[in-house]
């Protein structure tokens, strides 16, 4: 038997798959994204924890055999997503998501910085990318980027 978690944009999904890959069960539970201002897009890292609970709270409820048997977890998720966490591995802000515009500007300045830059990693500098997000963390909450000690995206943070 194996477990697999899903953590997307909307929801947090998990299955249990036996070793014939026949899928014994599923659960589903979403997630709020925030936007508090145009051009935004966040998420409470809080939630991708207590979704994932629920759904293996269902999980246990409906096949308590299955989901003890089982010998291997998958993860996947939504990518480019700025967890950041303090000293202690809490989180300090929401988590900025793939989808966020805000850091248009710093795309700018991170081209501009290293002109090389799409020709050394193949993609050129875009908001959703975690580091223009952290530069603009450092420009705009500087206090957060300071008690920054890790930076995660969400499927690891999770």
């Amino acid at each position: 038997m194996y477990l697999g978690i899903d953590l997307g944009t909307s929801a947090v999904k998990t299955v249990l798959v036996d070793d014939a890959q026949r899928v014994i069960a599923s659960e589903s539970r979403p997630i709020a994204t925030a936007s508090p201002q145009a051009g935004y897009s966040e998420q409470d890292p809080a939630q991708w924890i207590d979704a994932t609970f629920a759904t293996l709270d269902a999980l246990k409820a409906t096949h308590a055999g299955a989901l003890a048997a089982v010998k291997g977890i998958g993860l996947s998720g939504q990518m480019h997503g700025a967890t950041l966490l303090d000293a202690s591995s809490r989180p300090l802000r929401p988590c900025i998501l793939w989808n966020d515009g805000r850091a248009a500007a710093e795309c700018r300045i991170l081209e501009q910085r290293w002109p090389a830059l799409r020709a050394t990693t193949g993609n050129k500098a875009m908001p959703g990318f975690t580091a223009p997000k952290l530069l603009w963390i450092a420009t705009h909450e500087p206090e957060i980027f300071a008690a920054t000690k890790l930076v995660l995206l969400p499927k690891a943070y999770l």
